[in-house]
């Protein structure tokens, strides 16, 4: 398998909606994964809770790798997350992501610290939305 990054996943997940979301689950993401944002931790089924709810509120995103590092199961990125919300919105955020991969190269772990660059009061949330 073709080492996974964080740019490729979160495109297929706010751009490609036509694929279904537990297909793009199975593909990147162990059975047993695990995510912390902002100190709140959540499993693979909370996740993808978080991944349906900003398919609805997203129409487009793009993703900016700044920084990005691979030493064997770790991962690690600085990114900028640009989005377009269905309201025609605009929100910004940079995320620092340090993962590990399971044997198969999914994600086994995230945990992710997010930083709103652009966009309103309400949209800090953004990132751990259910």
């Amino acid at each position: 398998m073709q080492a996974i990054t964080i740019d490729t996943v979160l495109d297929e997940i706010i751009n490609h909606q036509q694929i279904p979301l537990n297909k793009i689950l199975d593909r990147y993401f162990s059975p047993r994964y695990r995510q912390r944002t902002d100190n709140a931790w959540t499993d693979r089924d909370g996740f993808a809770h978080h991944a349906h709810r900003l398919r609805e509120i997203i129409a487009f995103g793009t993703v900016e790798v700044l920084d990005e590092l691979r030493s064997g199961s770790l991962y690690a990125t600085r990114h900028r997350v640009l989005c377009t919300k269905r309201d025609g919105e605009i929100v910004e955020m940079e995320v620092y992501l340090f993962a590990e991969t399971d044997s198969s190269g999914r994600f086994l772990r995230i945990e992710e610290a997010t930083q709103m660059l652009r966009g309103t009061e309400s949209d800090r949330a953004l990132g751990s939305a259910r």
